[in-house]
């Protein structure tokens, strides 16, 4: 007797038409460049691991499993199965999967995440360095110089930086502000401008003849702005001429929000200016859980030279 309630056919993804409008789907959620090369690479990956097997809640864990063994930290396993997980929801509405295939595939889990990750920042006297670096006499100096001082100075996001246009540079309040800036989550903030970096603000604008519209541009000063990777490389390069290796975009705006604390700044603050929803996700940007400059244990002094050396 046949069974009233028949079992679902298998998800099978494999690479073709249907599969690459659903990861076309998936990328173009996500908001942030950076994420959503990740999440390509993380479905990249799946698909290679599943080479035509049906995506089942074993095959899931067998691909975690397997990242694992092959020495991928939990915070890189975590973010491919994250992106495993935004598939599964496009698949769901596409009718590609049914709910209750979804759900049994996203009940996979996470590995687990042991301690906080040490951000990356520079002190001011870095900073102050950094700055340095662009040569402001040249009309790429100025760009670069400007590119830099508004990531440190108003600690924005790279894709925030890509999109910023000039008109959304006003007055409030008697001073300059980055009026609403759309936040990740569909979050609206309102970002100080300091008197140094509106400085850079009008240098470059001014040098490369722009009235409105994208504030960062090529040199060539095509209206259509600069690529991430453009920015990468600004950043990058600027560092590694300080000595400072590994070094992006991301950590220009912890830097800031670590500098501010520093400077007094509390930490409801902070977060408002970085636009978290969760004031955990600001405690690790500053480094608060913990301390390698005023660490708890440098009030420890033992091993006095004993009397009889």
């Amino acid at each position: 007797m046949a069974s009233p309630h028949p079992k679902p056919a298998p998800w099978l993804l494999t690479a073709g038409t249907s599969t690459a409008s659903l990861v076309n789907l998936v990328l173009a959620s996500v908001p942030s460049p950076n994420t959503r090369r990740s999440y390509a690479k993380g479905i990249a990956d799946l698909l290679a691991f599943a080479d035509g097997r049906p995506i089942t809640r074993v095959l899931l864990l067998e691909w975690r499993a397997a990242m694992k063994a092959a020495g991928r930290s939990a915070s890189t396993v975590n973010l491919r199965i994250n992106s495993a997980r935004a598939l599964v929801r496009e698949a769901l509405g596409s009718g590609a999967v049914d709910a209750a295939q979804a759900f049994d595939l996203l009940r996979v889990g996470n590995l687990p995440v042991r301690g906080v990750r040490v951000g990356n920042w520079l002190t001011e006297t870095q900073v102050d360095e950094l700055l340095a670096v662009p040569d402001r006499t040249t009309l790429r100096g100025k760009r670069n110089y400007c590119i830099l001082a508004v990531l440190v100075g108003c600690a924005l996001r790279e894709e925030e930086l890509l999109t910023l246009k000039l008109e959304d540079i006003q007055s409030r309040a008697g001073r300059w502000v980055i009026l609403n800036l759309m936040s990740k989550g569909g979050r609206v903030r309102t970002v100080a401008v300091q008197p140094w970096v509106k400085q850079a603000i009008d240098a470059w604008a001014s040098a490369a003849k722009i009235r409105d519209g994208r504030l960062i541009r090529q040199t060539t000063l095509a209206p259509g702005g600069v690529s991430s990777a453009t920015i990468w490389n600004i950043v990058r390069a600027a560092a590694a001429k300080i000595g400072v290796a590994n070094f992006g975009p991301h950590d220009l705006r912890r830097t800031c929000a670590k500098l501010c604390h520093t400077r007094g700044a509390n930490i409801e603050q902070v977060q408002r200016m970085l636009g978290h929803a969760d004031i955990r996700t600001t405690a690790r940007y500053l480094g608060t859980e913990q301390d390698l400059v005023n660490a708890p244990n440098d009030r420890l002094v033992f091993g006095a030279p004993s009397k009889n050396h």
